[in-house]
């Protein structure tokens, strides 16, 4: 059965095309990624980029970050795909190049569109960083469900960030990204969580120490990303188990 989208996210899928990235230690990343995805044994596959890649990677200085990975998620058998800096194009491109080739998951987290954003500060909302994320979540949508057919795909809103201002007059254009992911979702095969009422004060800012520099979480935030998570996993997969079987953590090959 197809993904079905709105017309307004269908019309902008088809300006958002995949783009790899050309620099070399990506594409070193990219092809560790496919074969971890031969490993096989993952019951949970996260995706996204950089602020999904530091919570499940090998790399030593996010041990904090693995630590709370294996606390929440041990058990499930969960892999960590994303890449630091990707654009959705950028995602795309890799999930259509044999990253969730075979993989089969039950489960797919999605988290992406920040670096379409940028941390340029800007009045009100910006329409075409909107259509540009809403496009490209809608065609990573549809490649997630032709690879992974029978996987519940848990889509993440963009989560806040905070400018070079520091104000967070990027907030219009997050908030209304989010909108536009959210009726994506049906409920069931594709489940919709915002975690940002619990990531900003009332006033709208960041909350003291759930980022560690204004846009990547800290231990404490990637644990509010956990709580939504975990309801959502529970009911598709049961408990956790005892024993793991995803593969290990891969990291940057530029990390020695």
């Amino acid at each position: 059965m197809a993904l079905m989208l709105p017309l307004l996210v269908s019309l902008a899928l088809a300006q958002v095309m995949p783009a790899p990235r050309t620099d070399g230690n990506s594409r070193l990343a990219h092809r560790q990624l496919v074969e971890k995805a031969a490993h096989g044994g993952i019951d949970v596959y996260f995706e996204g980029d950089s602020i999904t890649r530091r919570w499940g990677t090998s790399d030593p200085q996010y041990r904090p970050f693995l630590d709370s990975w294996r606390r929440n998620f041990f058990g499930w058998n969960a892999a960590d795909f994303g890449w630091g800096g990707d654009t959705v194009q950028n995602i795309l491109w890799r999930l259509t190049n044999g990253e969730l080739d075979g993989v089969k998951p039950r489960v797919v987290v999605l988290l992406a569109g920040t670096n379409n954003v940028g941390a340029e500060p800007r009045n009100g909302v910006d329409a075409a960083a909107v259509d540009e994320v809403a496009g490209g979540i809608a065609a990573i949508l549809r490649v997630m469900r032709e690879k992974a057919p029978d996987a519940t795909i848990v889509l993440t809103g963009v989560t806040p960030r905070r400018d070079r201002n520091r104000a967070m007059s990027l907030m219009p254009t997050i908030d209304a990204i989010n909108n536009r992911l959210a009726a994506m979702a049906d409920g069931t095969r594709v489940r919709y969580i915002d975690i940002n009422a619990r990531l900003l004060d009332a006033d709208g800012s960041l909350r003291d120490g759930v980022t560690v520099d204004g846009l990547h979480l800290s231990v404490t935030g990637y644990q509010v990303w956990a709580d939504a998570l975990t309801p959502i996993l529970t009911s598709v997969l049961g408990p956790p188990a005892a024993t793991d079987h995803a593969p290990p953590p891969t990291g940057d090959p530029a990390v020695k």
